[in-house]
């Protein structure tokens, strides 16, 4: 989209030649008709306009093909893009029926801009990562930590980046971010001991607005 007042008095661009004639001429010729972009005798009349503008303006580039783009909102990147994702995947098929190469474990870089360039490489996976690892944490705490303590030190920790998080043991609710009246029945556990809560080499569950997926802590007391 361009302003209206551009469009209307200042074009620079096809573009705005055939919005002039989508938006402007369209309405007063066709007020009970909308635009359908695949019609192609609306096209037909847009594109028609659109060159009367164009060359009032002394603006090139006008085309019909053009004009269907701008009243469809086609974005051209989109079917050179699947383009390309579409010859990657049938050469990914023409290694694994031949084996006349190695294939692409999990990434490839594409660059089009100017001319071009393209690399693959394995992504490789962090065991601890918190949104795709599985592993669970290992985490030595002191015996003298209370729950708040614990709760400050996963916040704390650059690595997981958790803002709000609720912690559970078993079956049983430590600290509840939420509901309220959840939050209300688990916060006096913040005061007390870690070691009255859990046992050594427990695993604590916990989930946070940031995370997908809930994070598994193994208490290690120290």
């Amino acid at each position: 989209t361009f302003p209206i007042c551009t469009i209307a008095n200042t074009p620079r661009l096809p573009e705005h030649c055939i919005q002039y004639a989508s938006l402007l001429l369209w309405p007063k010729q066709f007020a009970d008709t909308k635009i359908d972009g695949d019609d192609p005798d609306h096209i037909t009349w847009l594109f028609g306009e659109a060159q009367k503008r164009a060359e009032e303006f002394g603006i090139r580039g006008v085309t019909r093909t053009l004009t269907m783009g701008v009243v469809k909102n086609i974005i051209p990147a989109i079917a050179s893009t699947n383009a390309i994702v579409a010859a990657a995947t049938a050469n990914e098929a023409f290694k694994l029926a031949t084996s006349c190469a190695g294939t692409v474990e999990n990434y490839m870089m594409y660059v089009g801009d100017e001319g071009l360039y393209t690399y693959t490489f394995p992504l490789e996976r962090k065991p601890e990562c918190p949104v795709c690892g599985s592993e669970a944490i290992k985490l030595p705490v002191p015996h003298a930590w209370t729950l708040q303590e614990l709760v400050d030190c996963l916040v704390e920790r650059q690595g997981l980046q958790l803002k709000k998080p609720s912690l559970a043991a078993g079956d049983r609710s430590l600290y509840m971010q939420a509901p309220p009246p959840l939050e209300a029945a688990t916060r006096g556990n913040l005061a007390k001991l870690l070691t009255e809560l859990v046992s050594d080499g427990e695993t604590v569950v916990v989930t946070d607005a940031s995370l997908p997926i809930s994070l598994k802590i193994i208490v290690q007391f120290e």
